[in-house]
């Protein structure tokens, strides 16, 4: 059963990102602040949970919670400030857009970025211990593969209708044959030598 927060007394936001490791797409973000009595069965880390329970917990998630907020940082970003800065730029900036300041935050994975003096505390695999870093876990994840699934459309050759940009065998074989699209991120070096330059 996931933790209902560190502080019992303190408002906590929980805070966790999705798709720091793609090829390509934005980065996304979530931040939550749940219910201290909330408890849902299904909630766990988003790669614990199949994608029919993820698209159920995000409602749950969004109707029941104190205050949600989901941000991204596209891919031109991610090349200009690298992968661990636009990570912690999302996580801020779905942090701006919390209709209640939280007191604490709870933030999964070991490095962070300062919010506004707002004490944080940073915990690794936090989105399988704290119930409301596993619910930002969720939101950002569907949020990012809706936004795939769109950017999907627009070059449907690269599978991130079911990759999401991760860099599996048929994302890098598209790549080696047809180049990088304007979403991929450049900065990653991902292009292998004789492939295209780009693809539009």
């Amino acid at each position: 059963m996931l933790e209902s927060g560190y502080y019992k007394s303190k408002i906590e936001a929980g805070v966790d990102e999705a798709g720091r490791g793609c090829y390509a797409g934005p980065v996304f973000a979530a931040a939550v602040i749940l219910p201290g009595d909330f408890f849902h069965p299904l909630l766990n880390d988003s790669k614990q949970v199949s994608v029919k329970n993820r698209e159920l917990l995000r409602q749950v998630i969004e109707r029941e919670s104190l205050a949600f907020a989901v941000a991204r940082v596209d891919n031109q970003e991610i090349d200009r400030i690298n992968i661990l800065q636009a990570s912690f730029k999302a996580m801020h900036l779905s942090l701006d857009q919390l209709s209640i300041k939280p007191e604490h935050l709870l933030v999964d994975g070991n490095r962070f970025k300062t919010y506004r003096n707002i004490s944080h505390h940073c915990i690794v695999k936090g989105d399988g211990i704290y119930a409301s870093i596993a619910a930002a876990s969720i939101l950002a994840k569907t949020h990012r593969d809706e936004f795939m699934l769109k950017l999907h459309k627009e070059f449907d050759y690269y599978g991130w209708d079911t990759n999401k940009g991760y860099g599996t065998a048929t994302h890098r074989k598209a790549i080696a044959l047809r180049g990088l699209s304007k979403y991929h991120r450049k900065s990653f070096h991902i292009l292998p030598a004789g492939a295209p330059l780009f693809n539009d």
